[in-house]
């Protein structure tokens, strides 16, 4: 592969680069060209770099696709280059520093260096699928997790809604191994993409407690999902649009007394986000934010909701009425 490189640069501004990191726009090309995004100029919202990375010559259509990801290089010439005698993937990595977030380190294979003392390592490639830690809405939920462990929160039944690439539902596990847990996400990609992170990371797949359950869904249509429910823990680090329409769903599917951690929405996206989950009887915790991006913690009112949600958990005998078509 390493004489079938090449790669494509475009600038672009911060929100498109932002956009990008979301992992949306090139799920039907395979294998995908790998994305990096980088600052240019520091501060300067208008002063961004892409960088493409393919496995191959890219023909036409996977180059618009590009092109599409930042509209403001449209002006602009694309054409791409080959990058002899490299090995693309530690290539595209190479400006990728690990994330240290409390207890958690996530570093790429080319970048594992020193795990800091105390710190537990988790192993997942960059840009494959969103999720990696390395955008401020995956930090922002691995250090809200933490928090709850500091706190001596407990959870038995856990959600990774939307989790690109199990990381998240990885980091539960590790704070709560006895717990049943279950990732899922609208790409089967990332589904395959978590499975195959969960064998270099040593987490266990399966439905008992201590594993973790995979699903590809949109939202939480799916049988596993609503067999699964009620959930005393769900994390949802989607977008704002996908997070205010699934608001009576995931509120349905969480637990009285249970807590929702919410990431993916930028600052001014929060009250509107918010708003939709105080609707359904959630209400705000905590809000702390990396840049722009804040990750949202609420707790569902005890009570609320009872008629809907009889199910116990994992093993439940009966429907849990309510849920309906999710």
């Amino acid at each position: 592969m390493a004489d079938e490189s090449w790669k494509l640069t475009l600038p672009c501004t911060r929100d498109e680069a932002e956009a990008i990191d979301m992992g949306e726009g090139l799920e039907g090309f395979d294998p995908s060209p790998v994305i990096i995004t980088s600052e240019e100029i520091e501060d300067d919202p208008l002063s961004w770099r892409l960088d493409a990375y393919f496995s191959g010559k890219p023909g036409s259509a996977i180059i618009a696709a590009v092109r599409a990801l930042a509209p403001s290089s449209a002006t602009v010439k694309a054409k791409a280059e080959r990058v002899p005698d490299e090995d693309w993937i530690t290539l595209s990595q190479a400006g990728i520093e690990p994330v240290h977030a409390a207890r958690f380190y996530v570093h790429t294979s080319a970048n594992k260096g020193d795990v800091p003392p105390g710190a537990h390592a988790f192993h997942i490639e960059a840009s494959r699928a969103f999720g990696t830690g390395h955008h401020q809405t995956t930090t922002g939920c691995l250090l809200a997790l933490d928090a709850m462990k500091v706190q001596g929160k407990r959870f038995r039944n856990i959600l990774d809604l939307g989790t690109g690439t199990g990381l998240l539902g990885f980091a539960a596990l590790h704070l709560w191994p006895r717990a049943y847990a279950t990732a899922s996400d609208i790409d089967a990609a990332a589904i395959s993409i978590t499975e195959e992170n969960a064998g270099v990371n040593d987490i266990p797949l399966g439905e008992g407690p201590g594993a973790l359950a995979l699903a590809a869904a949109p939202g939480l249509e799916h049988p596993l999902l609503i067999g699964r429910a009620p959930y005393d823990l769900i994390v949802a680090n989607i977008l704002a649009g996908p997070l205010i329409g699934l608001a009576p769903t995931i509120a349905m599917a969480l637990a009285e007394g249970g807590t929702l951690v919410l990431a993916g929405l930028l600052d001014w996206q929060a009250k509107s986000v918010t708003q939709a989950y105080r609707r359904q009887g959630l209400m705000p915790v905590s809000a702390n934010a990396i840049g722009d991006w804040p990750t949202l913690t609420l707790r569902k009112r005890a009570r609320y909701g009872a008629s809907r949600v009889t199910r116990l958990g994992p093993g439940g005998a009966n429907d849990a009425p309510g849920f309906g078509s999710w």
